[in-house]
């Protein structure tokens, strides 16, 4: 199982979701090689990936080398794959840079697939994104091959019985290991700071000399981070689908809690069910699914009550996809659990043929390096009738996941919230829509109160899905656009309705 709410993106939900149902610089980017301060990127054409074939001829891909250890900057070096699509208008602006969230997302098979929700922008920007260190083509981190992934779906995640909690901390501690004999070194410098500092980097290779940035969901705690980091630098920062800087471990899983419990009381609305009821419903059929796992039409392998949830949670990140959230619950209630297992696949990433993707390796070895705060199994069990109280269906899963995430994880965390004030930086968008399930909407104000005075900006958005930009706000979508474009800062507290 996955931390399946760890802010994850937007873009790269969609995605899942159907494989799941089967002020810059003046350069004017000329120059296929781009450099500045001893750095450089080497652009040049993309190539398939695996199953995956190339982008258009649009597209420019190569490596930047960046220090493995920020701390010692003339020794071992990382290449970050790197991805970009040019200004297609004369009037342009410089580079601006995605990132899509996760942590563990990659940007170099993000960025092409939203081009077209950002097709204003690439009139005056160059479209750029990477794999963050750690992530896919970043020597992406791989903890588990595909037969050990799918025999750990067996794994109670609401463990009930000390056998049940005895095998869960067991299959943390082995998931840590091996993420430690697959990363080595690495393992220990995949933080949100080291890449923070990477992207001031890739700044710099991109001959800006500001960073114009788009972070969405993760994305955001690391635009705040860079904030943090090199103030002076920032450009035009737009943070969308905000995580709460404020909060610590307990505090996210007590906030995505609400969240997915507030989106899923909207969507049992729009069925004209009532919310309490249709939760106790629901978390009464997990309840049978985990005494009884449901058969499917995938050969050799049953719903489990973690993949029936991870079924649930996927269509709670976009409105249009509630249809299909109803189809599976009716299913599942009939006995059948292929439609919620074929929706948890998707969000897995499994595909037909049982391989695995790796983001939730990648996304596991950044938040437990992120994140100082290692629960026990004992306060975790104090916590649970608080996170049971939120929420019926979703709080069990994430009150334990407290203790089962990091649990004996190989290397120490190091705080137990980021620090994102960026005194005397540019104003920073921060976008916070109220529907958010996986980054409740509270997340954008606390995150512009610690960016600082005159630095942090709330842009709200009342509806629903994970993120606002491109999800059919034309005053979202306008706001930004004039934002990032021209530099016309809305006024603070701007909503959208």
């Amino acid at each position: 199982m996955t931390r399946f709410v760890r802010w994850t993106a937007l873009a790269a939900c969609a995605a899942l979701l159907t494989a799941g149902c089967s002020g810059g610089s003046s350069d004017d980017g000329s120059d296929d090689q781009d450099r500045s301060g001893g750095t450089a990127i080497d652009w040049g054409r993309c190539e398939a990936s695996g199953d995956t074939p190339a982008p258009g001829g649009e597209w420019q891909c190569g490596t930047l080398e960046v220090p493995l250890d920020w701390s010692e900057p003339d020794g071992r070096t990382i290449g970050l794959a790197m991805i970009r699509a040019k200004a297609t208008g004369d009037d342009r602006l410089g580079s601006l840079l995605f990132n899509f969230g996760g942590p563990g997302g990659s940007g170099v098979s993000g960025m092409p697939s939203y081009a077209t929700t950002a097709s204003q922008l690439r009139e005056r920007y160059d479209l750029v994104s990477w794999d963050p260190r750690g992530v896919a083509a970043s020597e992406g981190i791989r903890c588990r091959d595909d037969e050990e992934i799918q025999a750990a779906e067996s794994v109670d995640f609401t463990p009930d019985t000390p056998a049940e909690r005895q095998a869960y901390l067991a299959d943390a501690a082995d998931f840590g290991k091996g993420c430690q004999e697959s990363a080595g070194e690495l393992l220990a410098h995949v933080s949100t700071t080291d890449t923070a500092r990477d992207m001031d980097r890739i700044r710099q290779a991109l001959g800006d000399d500001r960073l114009n940035y788009f972070g969405i969901s993760y994305g955001t705690e690391l635009g705040g981070v860079y904030a943090h980091l090199f103030p002076k630098k920032v450009g035009r920062l737009t943070l969308d689908a905000v995580v709460d800087p404020t909060a610590d471990t307990v505090g996210h899983a007590e906030n995505q809690t609400r969240g997915f419990q507030r989106a899923l009381d909207n969507y049992l609305k729009s069925t004209g069910r009532d919310p309490e009821q249709g939760s106790r419903e629901i978390a009464e059929l997990l309840d049978r699914i985990d005494a009884e796992p449901l058969p499917t039409s995938s050969q050799g392998r049953e719903l489990t009550q973690s993949l029936a949830l991870t079924g649930i949670v996927l269509p709670l990140y976009s409105r249009t996809s509630w249809p299909v959230l109803t189809s599976a619950l009716e299913a599942a209630e009939e006995g059948d659990g292929s439609e919620l297992l074929a929706l948890a696949d998707g969000y897995n990433e499994r595909d037909a043929s049982g391989k695995y993707g790796t983001t939730t390796h990648s996304q596991r070895a950044i938040s437990c390096l992120d994140d100082k705060q290692r629960m026990t199994v004992a306060e975790t069990e104090e916590l649970l009738p608080e996170f049971e109280r939120i929420s019926p269906v979703f709080g069990p899963f994430l009150g334990w996941d407290t203790a089962g995430w990091c649990h004996d994880w190989p290397v120490p965390g190091q705080h137990d919230t980021p620090e994102v004030s960026a005194p005397g930086a540019a104003p920073v968008l921060v976008i916070g829509n109220t529907g958010d399930p996986a980054t409740p909407y509270e997340g954008a104000q606390r995150m512009a109160d610690e960016l600082g005075e005159g630095v942090g900006t709330v842009l709200t958005w009342k509806g629903e899905g994970h993120g606002a930009y491109g999800s059919g706000s034309d005053c979202v979508d306008s706001t930004v656009n004039a934002y990032l474009l021209d530099g016309t800062v809305p006024k603070d507290g701007r909503v959208c309705s």
